[in-house]
């Protein structure tokens, strides 16, 4: 950046080394995570939630998430725990669950062979599976703890972290358990809540539905989980860039759930609204993919009646007591009706005209 001096009108640049890097922020836990497994749990959590409230992508292997991890041991029923062993060089939540358990295993073996487990700092090579020995950290000045000038103390009041904790969203816990109150299972909570942009694009569509909460929030997850979750898996985008919106979304389920189209149909809609970004009802009406109900009976009853003559070997099976056979024979309706015919009514004529 250029600037002039006001008194001596002199050109001097001026470097903003603030800017010249990225902020860090250094997490300490308590030595209260007993096992890897636990360990990898916290850091999968503790991930999570750095990415709902936005200040990192938070991947440990682009570097901008990392792990150093102490392992200590102490004798069954001791209070104080053993020599502190510090790992380094873990890029990977496998990495970190993997480094332990061999540090575990290493300082078990050590302990019961009579040795003293140093305090030392290890890094783990993950092509071998092991940690080696990089430095020992005997004394407290071998952590360089002593102030540093250049980096003064920050006290933030309690006024402050609560108005910082005010502006933050509901974190995952919280979305979760409000998903369990809607009725929906642990699998389906914690898969719907894995991102923020997942969790949101439900609280969105859950409100556009215009059903009982239990009911609005089922289907949510379901469509959540199915249609767009297959979309997601195919671009590799967050529900945000999904081009069929919530409401656009809740406006199709909507229609199945009237029965103006089948279950099958709706899908197929699902499909034509992100190549085209048309509204459900105007592709549906456009296409002619309205459900064949009652209305439709007779029109319905042809197809059943055409299917019956084509299917032999299905009604013989029928006639000889096999009722599975039925299943068959309805397939071949909403095959030759493209998903239109409402099963139910499907079943109805085809049982009663199978029975003449």
């Amino acid at each position: 950046m250029h600037r002039t001096d006001p008194t001596t009108g002199e050109g001097y640049s001026l470097i903003d080394v603030n800017r010249s890097g990225v902020p860090l922020m250094e997490i300490v836990s308590r030595p209260d995570i007993r096992s890897p497994e636990e360990a990898r749990e916290y850091l999968v959590r503790l991930r999570q939630i750095l990415r709902y409230i936005g200040v990192s992508e938070a991947n440990m292997e682009d570097g901008n998430f990392r792990c150093d991890a102490n392992v200590s041991l102490r004798e069954w029923g001791a209070t104080a725990l053993g020599a502190k062993v510090e790992i380094k060089n873990m890029n990977s939540f496998r990495a970190v669950h993997d480094a332990l358990v061999f540090e575990q295993g290493r300082q078990s073996a050590a302990l019961a062979a009579g040795e003293v487990i140093p305090q030392e700092t290890r890094g783990w090579v993950d092509e071998r599976g092991v940690t080696v020995s990089q430095r020992s950290k005997e004394q407290a000045h071998d952590y360089r703890y002593f102030p540093e000038p250049d980096l003064p103390p920050l006290r933030l009041s309690s006024a402050y972290v609560e108005g910082i904790r005010a502006t933050l969203p509901p974190l995952p816990a919280a979305r979760k358990a409000r998903l369990r109150e809607l009725g929906l299972s642990q699998h389906e909570a914690e898969a719907i809540t894995e991102t923020r942009e997942r969790v949101e694009f439900f609280d969105a569509l859950f409100a556009a539905l215009a059903t009982p909460p239990d009911r609005a929030a089922k289907l949510a997850a379901n469509w959540l989980l199915g249609d767009v979750a297959r979309w997601q898996n195919l671009t590799g985008e967050e529900p945000e860039r999904l081009p069929v919106t919530p409401a656009a979304l809740a406006e199709l389920i909507t229609m199945a759930e009237a029965g103006t189209i089948t279950g099958q149909v709706a899908h197929e809609v699902f499909e034509r609204m992100i190549e085209t970004g048309e509204a459900a009802a105007t592709i549906v009406q456009a296409a002619g993919l309205a459900t064949l109900g009652a209305a439709a009976a007779d029109e319905l009853t042809a197809i059943v009646r055409a299917v019956i003559a084509e299917n032999e070997k299905a009604v013989a099976d029928y006639h000889a007591g096999k009722e599975t056979a039925v299943k068959f024979l309805i397939g071949q309706v909403m095959r030759q009706t493209r998903g239109r015919a409402d099963p139910a009514l499907a079943q109805d004529l085809l049982v009663r005209e199978l029975k003449l």
